[in-house]
């Protein structure tokens, strides 16, 4: 396999792998190809593992993840390049996202004496640079702060401006000099850009410490910077999707997906590593409205699926190098076996993780599977709705505690399965697989109507009653989600002491889609008032959900809802659905009065 990727790179001028093709007869470097790859979206993705599954990872397309993955494609490219003539970058969002992630953060949280394995196995396979994402601010700015400590390169966000100093918290940029076996050496610049939507999806941790401004706005600034200080190539790292739109709609000045506008905006970028999108994107390429010059983006997946590889070809010419073109492909990780030496490395990690999650804390009465949640009430979204509005419930005070509750929760993972019998870590966490905080917010009937209708959103619309595969159901495509509303952007909302029932009618257009919505068997009037327990990335504007934002905050803890329903699991010890599942659907899809039929 491995001849056959490296037959696969080889190009003619690259023969023999020092990086230059010819030169004059005096022996002067008159071209160059340099190669940089990249990653994105490790999310804690370290070894092909499934910790929710407890075996190697899988899914349908039979991809592989990790960087024991990514490890082996890498040591190919250098191999068959030349090491000196490589470099290595990443997008961001690298210290969140799996069960590894999770226990280094909460579990045995890394330190001076404690080391991040995603810090441990980037440093040792060679990386040169990384971009910061949004979700390494979940755990706070000290802890991300440790993790920097920990790693042999720079994070880079020329975007997150501290709000003390007005200046970058980060380094901006980095120059790496890659010196051909003949000739001047080269500098290539890398440019750090980060996703603005940090100020609202971790409001918490970054409000009144850091800022973040347009990817746009910044590259502006630091581009020419860059140039100046002798960058012959310029690449950008950006934690920004390529298809403009924003999941927060206008809350902020500066779109969430921002990588082709920068492209097109900002001139002398070669190329973009683009991120956050989780998107295979292997050619892109964009004309820059000023230059008329093309500039290239990629994206390699996420979770160490793929690796970017772009190909830069430089001319020299009168003392300067230049870059005559530059190309991109990706890699897939499923074509190679880890790295031994980076499953090495890990190996006691790995061992304490799957220990962990495989821990049994309680009990099931009876099997519960998030398997068809996006499209039917379930008693797995069920039993996250009751965790969370218990939790509120029991905090609230003064007229405040007679109010009813509501809850609402996301199908994050339609893989995840609680057993009957026993119950384990991994069972719970495979429920709840993002890192959120719980809160309660007041919202009367009409601003749950809203939310109702904005979550409805997801679904495609339907001529009348039948039976319809789900696929032809879900996933919309919006102006704020042009490849499709993601799952995590479908809530379900539910009653504590009381159900909350309503019908979804998709032979009605988006916004008057809910009927018959009802509390208690009631009709939900306009200006009641109920208590909502809902996650902080929902109630910071993730989703761009109305209402939510300004609402009164009731209850904030900071409590992580998958570490409260582990919580809750170890200490009544039985999860028995029939606490908070009830017989009859609380909410359904519909075509006008007549329930739809929807099979997997």
């Amino acid at each position: 396999m491995a001849t056959a990727l490296l037959a696969g790179l080889a190009t003619p001028a690259m023969a023999g792998g020092n990086g230059h093709g010819h030169g004059p007869s005096h022996g002067q470097v008159r071209d160059y190809h340099l190669t940089v790859m990249g990653t994105t979206d490790l999310h804690g993705s370290a070894l092909n593992w499934d910790y929710f599954k407890n075996a190697e990872y899988d899914d349908s397309a039979h991809n592989d993840v990790g960087l024991a993955k990514v490890s082996t494609l890498v040591d190919q490219v250098r191999a068959e390049k030349g090491k000196r003539n490589t470099l290595l970058v990443d997008a961001g969002d690298t210290i969140q996202g799996t069960s590894l992630a999770y226990y280094y953060a909460k579990i045995q949280p890394i330190s001076r004496t404690v080391e991040h394995p995603m810090a441990a196995a980037m440093n040792a396979i060679g990386y040169d640079a990384a971009a910061v994402g949004n979700h390494e601010f979940n755990y706070g700015i000290p802890y991300l702060r440790t993790f920097e400590k920990q790693l042999d390169f720079p994070l880079l966000a020329a975007n997150a401006l501290d709000d003390g100093t007005g200046k970058p918290a980060f380094k901006p940029y980095v120059i790496k000099t890659v010196r051909p076996a003949h000739g001047k050496p080269i500098k290539v610049g890398i440019l750090g850009l980060t996703n603005p939507g940090i100020a609202i999806w971790d409001k918490a941790n970054v409000e009144g410490k850091l800022s973040f401004g347009g990817l746009v706005e910044q590259a502006k600034s630091y581009v020419p910077q860059m140039k100046r200080a002798g960058a012959d190539v310029v690449l950008v790292a950006a934690h920004s999707g390529a298809d403009t739109s924003s999941s927060y709609g206008d809350t902020l000045p500066f779109p969430e997906n921002a990588a082709t506008l920068v492209a097109q905006q900002v001139p002398n970028i070669d190329a973009i590593l683009v991120g956050h999108a989780h998107q295979e994107i292997a050619k892109r390429v964009v004309t820059n409205t000023a230059t008329g010059k093309p500039v290239v983006l990629s994206e390699p997946l996420r979770w160490g699926e793929r690796l970017t590889v772009f190909d830069f070809d430089l001319n020299f010419s009168r003392g300067h190098w230049s870059v005559a073109s530059v190309d991109s492909k990706v890699l897939n990780s499923n074509t190679v076996a880890e790295n031994p030496k980076i499953v090495k490395l890990l190996a006691a990690d790995q061992k304490k993780v799957v220990e962990y999650v495989n821990g049994v804390i309680g009990t099931s009465t009876q099997a519960m599977s998030a398997a068809t949640a996006r499209y039917e009430d379930t008693a797995a979204l069920d039993f996250i709705n009751y965790v969370q509005a218990e939790a509120v419930k029991a905090d609230l005070t003064g007229a405040d505690a007679d109010l009813p509750v509501l809850s609402i929760a996301a199908p994050f993972n339609k893989d995840a399965a609680i057993p009957a019998g026993d119950v384990s870590v991994r069972d719970i966490a495979g429920l709840y697989i993002y890192d959120n905080t719980l809160l309660g917010i007041k919202l009367t009937g009409a601003q749950v109507k809203a939310y109702l209708e904005k979550s409805a959103e997801y679904f495609k619309p339907v001529a009348g009653p039948g039976t319809y595969p789900a696929d032809q159901l879900t996933n919309a495509v919006t102006p704020t989600a042009p490849s499709g509303t993601p799952d995590y952007n479908y809530d379900v909302m539910g009653g504590l002491d009381q159900p909350l029932t309503y019908d979804i009618d998709l032979t009605k257009a988006v916004g008057s889609r809910i009927t018959g919505l009802a509390y208690g068997g009631a009709p939900v009037t306009d200006d009641q008032v109920f208590v909502v327990a809902i996650n902080n990335y929902r109630q910071s504007g993730g989703g761009n959900f109305p209402g939510v934002v300004g609402a009164p905050v009731v209850y904030n803890r900071q409590l992580e809802i998958r570490q409260l329903l582990i919580d809750w699991v170890t200490a009544h010890q039985t999860v028995d659905p029939a606490l908070f599942s009830a017989t009859n659907p609380d909410w359904q899809l519909t075509a006008g009065a007549t329930p739809l039929t929807v099979t997997p």
